[in-house]
């Protein structure tokens, strides 16, 4: 009756499967640029071959000198002894007597495994959210799986929280900030790691630290389990960046070994073991789902948890937007997203 169950399940996905996303060839070249790299680097005993997914991961450094919006970045240490960076993006300029900016501490996406605070996509991101969200951004570079597996990117945002309550930015960034409206963001994986990193953090909270979680934006957060959701088996073969092998490879890489996608660092919404435990100090979510992508039903099921659970959340749709839909500008929903965000931030 189970195999019979899934064919038919499998079936109904495979008659209502929608035509692949119309996209402009700059962002197809894009994708097929990243998507090729991701698949020649994951090799087949767990392990990345680093140099490979370089050549289709450009990166860019840091620059003091503004540039056309005024965002200038600056690349700062946390943690020397686990290699672990940020990137700080700063307007160049404040007029006299504003307000302190709020700071976005950013978690890039990756599937826990590729990408870095450096790559060029993501660095445009940042100076994107600072110049239109009127905020320091603060990227971070945490350890990358398999060779840091879980908790080592929960630890690394925990440390980054602790670096700024207790160093705060380094001078030459002058821009006054407001510590006390910190906001956790994260794309995909980088959702998923400001959701734990979140409720870490509210959980054994400091009274000397400085630090307040006033919101988490999750933009298409990596969460999943055993289960296979109508959406994975609807849009495989259909979704671009995001299929279930490709899914199944970055959870086998990070999670602890021999840990299934039921693990609590994978499965947050209860369908296969306990809801996370949330503070009340837990801050409030938006949700930004896409209905061409594969792991939209885990995040709606997450928003819905979170409501459960008595804790505010908002699920922003965007029914044509693929995953990472938001790393390419010229996607009309790539800027509708930042005006969310933006109204989001000005709530709380």
């Amino acid at each position: 009756m189970e195999a019979k169950t899934r064919s038919e399940e499998t079936a109904a996905a495979e008659s209502t499967r929608p035509a692949p996303p119309a996209l402009p060839w700059p962002v197809r070249l894009q994708i097929f640029a990243l998507v090729t790299a991701t698949d020649l680097a994951q090799r087949r005993d767990g392990t990345v071959n680093r140099f490979l997914f370089s050549l289709g991961d450009r990166q860019t450094p840091a620059s003091p000198r503004p540039d056309a919006r005024g965002v200038r970045s600056a690349d700062i240490t946390i943690d020397a002894s686990r290699n672990l960076w940020a990137r700080v993006y700063s307007p160049a300029t404040v007029e006299a007597g504003s307000a302190p900016l709020p700071v976005v501490v950013y978690f890039h996406g990756g599937g826990f495994v590729f990408l870095s605070a450096a790559s060029l996509p993501l660095d445009g991101m940042g100076r994107s959210f600072c110049h239109e969200l009127g905020a320091v951004v603060v990227s971070v570079n945490y350890r990358l799986a398999p060779e840091h597996r879980y908790p080592a990117a929960y630890d690394d945002g925990e440390a980054v929280l602790r670096h700024l309550g207790a160093h705060g930015l380094p001078a030459d960034i002058s821009v006054p900030v407001d510590l006390s409206r910190c906001f956790l963001a994260g794309d995909s994986a980088g959702g998923n790691i400001a959701h734990h990193v979140a409720q870490r953090w509210t959980s054994s909270p400091s009274n000397n630290n400085p630090v307040r979680l006033a919101g988490v934006v999750l933009l298409q957060p990596y969460f999943g389990g055993e289960e296979r959701t109508e959406a994975e088996l609807r849009l495989e073969g259909v979704a671009p960046v995001v299929n279930i092998r490709r899914s199944d490879w970055s959870w086998r890489a990070f999670l602890p070994l021999g840990a299934n996608r039921n693990h609590p660092a994978a499965h947050v919404t209860g369908e296969a073991g306990p809801e996370p435990e949330l503070q009340e100090a837990f801050p409030p979510a938006m949700v930004a789902v896409g209905g061409l992508d594969p792991l939209q039903d885990w995040q709606r099921r997450y928003a819905s948890m979170l409501l459960r659970k008595g804790r505010k959340a908002r699920l922003v749709e965007f029914p044509d937007a693929i995953h990472a839909f938001y790393c390419f500008p010229d996607l009309p929903d790539a800027v509708k997203l930042v005006q969310e965000i933006k109204a989001f931030m000005s709530a709380h």
